[in-house]
């Protein structure tokens, strides 16, 4: 097993990576919410990406797998710092970005931050603005005083352990909302949605759709899969949805 590097950012973050050298454009893997680079889908898809020979990077985001912080001090505003950090400190030219549920708001924000590296994209159950459409709007008025009062409320899981969700997540994440205003994504792009989903819903993946500016975009829906999109059959649709993307690169 390759050792793991790590690149410290201009905030002094520790952020934990595995690259593997290879033609361009760089696959770069960006991973859901308290999920890691040792996940199933971004292990799987290094390991594609090696037997094409293709560039490939994946990584931890501060306060998650090997990476220096703690989860409960973080939010997507400074997710979307430690990914600009590994993309400009370790890739070079174009670039494919991989985005698994919080991972594909993630990867929207480097679309409208570096437009001009970005030629294709590839999302699994995105969650964009989840934390003004999906917490704070179904936040019960005790949980929002709570919020407010106490700095955080504790939210139950069907994934994992509860999330700690912050004051500051929150207010954060209303600067990082990409569907209240225009949303080029110049290039190709292939999004993946399981139906039996119970973390995002298909209204989300439908908004998306119909809310983004792309001359390439397409939408597919698996019936019976849900968040973990991980299985054989998720996986092999993953590498072909990528495959569509490079096809003309």
């Amino acid at each position: 097993m390759r050792e793991t590097k790590f690149l410290t950012t201009d905030q002094g973050r520790q952020i934990a990576y595995h690259k593997s050298a290879g033609k361009g454009p760089c696959v770069v893997f960006l991973s859901g919410l308290k999920s890691d680079m040792e996940g199933t889908k971004a292990v799987h898809l290094e390991a594609w990406a090696q037997a094409r020979g293709q560039a490939f990077l994946r990584f931890d985001y501060s306060g998650h797998g090997e990476s220096s912080g703690e989860f409960s001090e973080g939010c997507i505003g400074d997710w979307h710092e430690d990914a600009l950090a590994v993309v400009a400190a370790l890739t070079e030219g174009p670039l494919i970005v991989v985005g698994s549920s919080m991972g594909g708001w993630q990867a929207l924000l480097l679309a409208r931050a570096i437009p001009e590296r970005i030629a294709g994209m590839v999302t699994i159950a995105a969650a964009p603005d989840f934390t003004e459409d999906g917490y704070w709007a179904n936040f019960t008025a005790a949980q929002k005083r709570e919020l407010e009062e106490e700095g955080l409320v504790e939210l139950p899981s069907d994934y994992m352990e509860p999330f700690i969700i912050t004051r500051r997540m929150i207010e954060d994440g209303r600067e990082r909302l990409v569907l209240r205003s225009p949303l080029v994504l110049d290039f190709p792009v292939r999004m993946l949605q399981g139906t039996e989903d119970t973390a995002v819903s298909r209204e989300t993946a439908l908004h998306l759709l119909d809310h983004a500016q792309s001359p390439d975009m397409r939408l597919t829906f698996v019936r019976g899969k849900d968040h973990r999109f991980s299985d054989e059959d998720c996986l092999k649709l993953i590498e072909s949805s990528l495959e569509e993307v490079l096809y003309d690169l």
